[in-house]
């Protein structure tokens, strides 16, 4: 029985995803020394930050190449830093977990999937990957810098917040909102540390197989 052409690239898709998971090294986050920041602002240009814990995460690496990855986000740990008045800063922080914005009771957590990087000249690289909160997953492309130990990396990402279902004082979706619009865009700034070098922990396949050299005799 003969396959047909679509069989023969399912199997060869099938067999080199699998050959580049198996040359792949994970290398585990430290959550304890990274940070998810984000800053809020209005149409006044007044604005909030704060930040978020990662709950857990993995970086795959191939050498010097970054082949996948996930981050976990603990939305529930989410803080705000610019309000020193500890009864604003609790409303605020109370109205973010709200279903008005991250509806943290509903969805416990955000997730951050690496799908494609590449390496640039001077060294960062462009990443493609997908953004889930509030279950919407939509698709995001970002620069990472890594740090010169190779342990640690660095990103700014402002995405649109609408796209994940987080309306509330949105221009686009109120009118007459006045002074008390708030901006669509969300920054958020990510600081990874990770438990070992991302680079050197990781050998590329060709030196994994590399033979030993044989001996010669005298």
């Amino acid at each position: 029985m003969r396959f047909s052409s679509l069989n023969c690239f399912l199997v060869s898709s099938l067999i080199l995803s699998s050959s580049i998971a198996l040359s792949a090294t994970k290398v585990m986050l430290d959550p304890a020394n990274s940070s998810f920041g984000w800053r809020g602002s209005k149409i006044t240009g007044a604005s909030h930050n704060g930040s978020m814990s990662f709950k857990e995460g993995h970086i795959e690496m191939d050498g010097d190449k970054v082949v996948g990855g996930t981050f976990t986000v603990d939305m529930n740990s989410l803080t705000n830093i610019d309000l020193t008045d500890a009864e604003n800063n609790g409303k605020l922080v109370g109205h973010l977990k709200s279903d008005d914005f991250f509806d943290v009771a509903k969805f416990p957590v955000s997730t951050l999937v690496i799908k494609k990087a590449t390496k640039q000249a001077d060294g960062a690289y462009k990443v493609s990957g997908e953004l889930t909160i509030k279950n919407e997953k939509q698709p995001v492309d970002f620069l990472a810098k890594l740090g010169a130990d190779n342990k640690t990396a660095e990103t700014n990402l402002t995405v649109d917040r609408t796209k994940w279902n987080i309306k509330y004082g949105s221009g686009k979706f109120f009118k007459g909102l006045g002074d008390k619009m708030i901006n669509d865009p969300m920054e958020f700034t990510i600081k990874l540390a990770f438990a070992e070098p991302v680079i050197s922990a990781a050998k590329p396949a060709a030196e994994k197989e590399k033979p030993a050299a044989k001996k010669t005799k005298k």
